[in-house]
């Protein structure tokens, strides 16, 4: 059985409607983001003490008056990284009493966009969030990320949880270069989420990029999967954050979910899933098809 590694994410707030119709006796954990009171906080831990759950954070756990969502560890101001740092530390340490089994932030952030790409359709909610790569020297980006690499490894041990980064927008550096891998393999306590609507969306928009190759070579380093589908039509995206389903076909521009996961099945059988739908877009059956599916595939 692969419910013991099934996750919802409850974002905003412990919604109780959601948590009632997603969640299962015997999935792994909830992955939580953007509370906004201790009320919804004590009903959250109070749940995983009753039903034996972990908790996962999105960063950040808590809304905050921040500009953006995620944290910055990578801008080229300096004053802005140490900003992004010492947020992350200030949110570590208020999470201290949780027990928490990871906490996940976006990387890279800010995003490195390849020149060549459109990014119009691409959601950023800031102009903070994103530069060209033209502009972000790979050497930069290597050290940069090796010092975010051994900075999280130390907060690990100092708070106990797993460092996850969830892969936002890619570029060259990080598919076409060994880099990653190389400090991967270094700081074995950073783990990687991959997240398969945003893989499918970047390889509609983005000539150079192969999603399949990508999860071919992170996916042995994923502690979590971010699943959902989307359907493309016409360059346009429709039915964003959709459950997967047998019947939702590539050939009508469905994101090829039973391939993406056979992938990650046959590199990493221990990675956890985490179901990042809205799952109000489908009846009590089609979301109990969708669990089922996904099973059926992981084994």
């Amino acid at each position: 059985m692969y419910l013991n590694q099934f996750m919802i994410g409850l974002y905003g707030g412990f919604d109780e409607i959601k948590y009632a119709r997603d969640f299962r006796d015997g999935f792994y954990g909830i992955e939580a983001c953007m509370f906004e009171t201790e009320d919804d906080r004590d009903r959250l831990l109070a749940e995983a003490n009753r039903r034996g759950f972990a908790i996962g954070v999105h960063y950040p756990f808590r809304v905050t008056d921040a500009p953006v969502r995620d944290a910055l560890f990578l801008s080229p101001d300096p004053v802005r990284r140490a900003e992004a740092f010492q947020r992350i530390e200030e949110e570590l340490d208020m999470l201290s009493t949780m027990s928490l089994d990871y906490v996940l932030f976006h990387y890279p952030k800010p995003v490195l966009l390849d020149d060549r790409v459109n990014w119009d359709s691409w959601h950023f909610a800031d102009a903070t969030e994103w530069i060209y790569e033209s502009q972000y020297p790979l050497s930069e980006l290597v050290d940069k990320t090796e010092e975010l690499f051994r900075w999280l490894t130390e907060q690990s041990q100092r708070y106990h949880f797993t460092p996850v980064l969830e892969f936002d927008a890619l570029n060259q550096y990080v598919y076409g270069t060994d880099f990653l891998e190389t400090l991967l393999r270094q700081y074995p306590a950073i783990k990687l989420c991959l997240d398969t609507g945003r893989l499918f969306f970047q390889s509609c928009i983005d000539p150079h990029f192969d999603a399949r190759a990508v999860l071919r070579k992170y996916a042995k380093y994923a502690y979590s999967i971010h699943l959902w589908t989307l359907q493309i039509q016409d360059g346009a995206i429709q039915h964003s954050r959709h459950p997967v389903l047998p019947e939702l076909s590539p050939l009508d521009g469905w994101a090829p979910i039973e391939e993406y996961l056979t992938i990650v099945r046959a590199e990493n059988r221990n990675v956890k899933i985490m179901f990042e739908h809205k799952s109000e877009r489908v009846d009590e059956e089609q979301l109990q098809q969708c669990y089922e599916w996904v099973e059926r595939l992981l084994k």
